[in-house]
């Protein structure tokens, strides 16, 4: 039996934190799926770990039971989300589990998923193998938020950051970099732990930007581009358009010539019209086709307008203010900041991470 007053020792809580570390280190990176943590232990010792695959194709029980060469039986399987219970992409975790003569299994909270709630216990409890959960459930139900999100909204969660001068400007014709080396560091992070980036044709065609993630060695964790260009006016030399193909470019347009759209299906690029309201994209009607098409994480590094208009519309789940030491010059065209009031009305709670990244100080607006 299992209940909300399973007790747990000190090493059970060593185990599912070293399963949460495995979690938060695919997060962003396994498609559709969550990413799970997974521990197996005899006797205090670890026998085998495992993460979910890269865009969810094998999932974490699998990969750890796969990953030993011990004789599993009489172990104990330590998981951060309830283990699947239904054919997917991959036959139930609840099969291999069984089949291996896993004596107990450990998992933080259960799955929202409907297909998989609740059902997992009955189905060990039939097989005589003990079940506990609840271990660490605040701090793992935490590192679910996106995905719990995800599956009650049919929405991906959506993250936004903007970075502004000393003197509250976010553009400056004579100086495009204001943020720290650290800062732009930390950026990269973000664009590697979502699985999309969006920005306006605006943006794009003022800064040109390669939109990918250049952390050494995660150049390849790079997120799909999503495009907001309302008259498909996307350059055709802009990086954007010359790197494009099938998999990882998106633009949404509303108006556009029978032969520009076929330039761009011809390099690849995936178009979706889209709906205008009062001149601006239905970003929740943006939000929903993204998640249709495979979206979890969405990173928005959009200038003041788009990032104005999605934090009036409270579409923005979190946000990232960036202040930069460096001021910038008013002399020549510029673009000021606009919208701290309303960041402060929508969202509440405001954490300063305590730690600054070179000379910028970072805002966390939830």
């Amino acid at each position: 039996m299992s209940t909300k007053k399973d007790k747990f020792s000190k090493k059970d809580k060593i185990f599912m934190e070293l399963a949460l570390n495995l979690a938060k280190a695919r997060h962003g990176l396994t498609g559709t799926n969550p990413s799970v943590g997974c521990v197996i232990v005899k006797n205090n010792e670890i026998l085998s770990i495992g993460q979910t695959g890269f865009n969810g194709t094998t999932h974490a029980e699998f990969n750890a039971i796969k990953n030993s060469n011990e004789n599993l039986e009489g172990s104990k399987i330590y998981v951060t989300l309830e283990p699947c219970s239904h054919y997917g992409k991959t036959p139930p975790c609840t099969n291999i589990i069984i089949k291996n003569k896993i004596k107990e299994v450990v998992f933080a909270v259960e799955d929202i998923d409907n297909k998989v709630k609740g059902k997992t216990l009955k189905i060990f409890q039939s097989k005589n193998i003990l079940v506990k959960k609840n271990l660490l459930k605040k701090e793992v139900n935490k590192f679910y938020t996106p995905y719990f999100f995800n599956r009650k909204n049919n929405l991906p969660y959506v993250t936004g950051k903007i970075a502004i001068s000393k003197n509250n400007l976010i553009y400056s014709k004579d100086t495009k970099r204001i943020s720290d080396i650290h800062t732009d560091k930390f950026t990269h992070f973000l664009r590697y732990k979502n699985d999309s980036l969006m920005i306006s044709s605006k943006t794009l065609k003022k800064d040109n930007p390669k939109l990918d993630c250049r952390l050494e060695g995660f150049n390849k964790f790079s997120p799909k581009r999503i495009i907001l260009d309302r008259k498909l006016e996307t350059k055709k030399n802009s990086y954007i358009f010359k790197t494009a193909n099938k998999n990882n470019t998106i633009i949404f347009y509303h108006n556009a010539k029978t032969k520009e759209k076929l330039m761009f299906k011809k390099k690849g690029i995936t178009l979706i019209k889209g709906k205008l309201i009062h001149g601006s994209f239905d970003i929740k009607l943006v939000l929903k086709k993204l998640y249709t098409l495979g979206c979890r994480n969405l990173l928005v590094e959009g200038g003041n307008d788009l990032s104005k208009h999605i934090v009036k519309k409270r579409l923005f789940n979190e946000f990232y203010l960036y202040k930069c030491a460096k001021s910038l010059s008013k002399l020549f065209n510029y673009k000021e900041f606009n919208f701290l009031n309303e960041l402060k009305k929508n969202y509440k709670n405001k954490l300063k991470i305590n730690k600054k990244l070179g000379k910028d100080v970072i805002t966390l607006y939830k």
